[in-house]
């Protein structure tokens, strides 16, 4: 379920350089330059990491990061206006891609810090897993789920071209949406619970894991990323 798949080595490109701008929401709590890094890897030339609301605004593309606690992520977040640019930029039509706490923020709600209202792109609330979790077979599972977990595509998506179902992405978290929170759910992980991995709507497609830490699963998943029309 968990176990490490075999290391990749690397091509030089997944795909052509993008001419597109991709901007890269700088609240102070993602992997920025992680993201930045697999991004470019990925076949983007033109990444910026930014606050600014005109540049985000004028961007091709979008990513939303985090790391960290929900309820300073979205405090920061709001502080600096990103919300409403956020929404705005998500009305325009812009292909927008959510990684880990980003893509918590985007549902409705998180039982983090003792409740946090988030954004409401999705139905749904985030919870945290269970104390002493264990799988069903009674073998206790550390929280946070931290490694290498296989992800079951649930739904077709342009961002799951040339990705085989199944394949292994890398988690780092303790909270966690329920499959059965959102009919959104486009793949799912198994750690005890069913968990979703990645939701998609409209010009959305967020993940609970991180593209940017999944070698060669994850830069072709930010390569779909970079080509995708924002369409399912």
């Amino acid at each position: 379920m968990s176990a490490r798949p075999r290391q990749c080595h690397q091509p030089k490109a997944f795909c052509k350089s993008m001419t597109q701008t991709v901007a890269v929401i700088d609240y102070g709590m993602g992997n920025l330059h992680s993201v930045e890094s697999a991004l470019r890897e990925a076949g983007a030339s033109d990444v910026v990491v930014t606050a600014d609301a005109e540049i985000i605004l004028a961007a091709d593309r979008i990513v939303f990061p985090g790391v960290g606690a929900i309820r300073d992520c979205l405090a920061e977040f709001r502080r600096l206006g990103c919300d409403t640019t956020l929404r705005l930029a998500i009305d325009r039509g812009t292909p927008a891609l959510g990684i880990c706490v980003g893509m918590q923020s985007l549902m409705a709600r998180s039982e983090e810090n003792g409740g946090v209202d988030c954004l409401g792109f999705f139905d749904g609330t985030v919870t945290r897993f269970p104390r002493n979790h264990s799988d069903a077979d009674g073998t206790k599972l550390k929280v946070p789920h931290m490694g290498w977990n296989q992800v079951s595509q649930s739904q077709a998506h342009p961002i799951w071209d040339g990705i085989e179902d199944n394949a292994y992405f890398y988690f780092v978290h303790s909270f966690f949406l329920a499959v059965a929170e959102s009919d959104c759910v486009t793949g799912s992980f198994d750690y005890g619970v069913k968990g979703c991995a990645a939701i998609a709507k409209g010009n959305v497609f967020a993940t609970q894991f991180h593209p940017e830490k999944s070698h060669d699963n994850g830069l072709k998943l930010l390569a779909n990323f970079l080509t995708w029309d924002g369409t399912c």
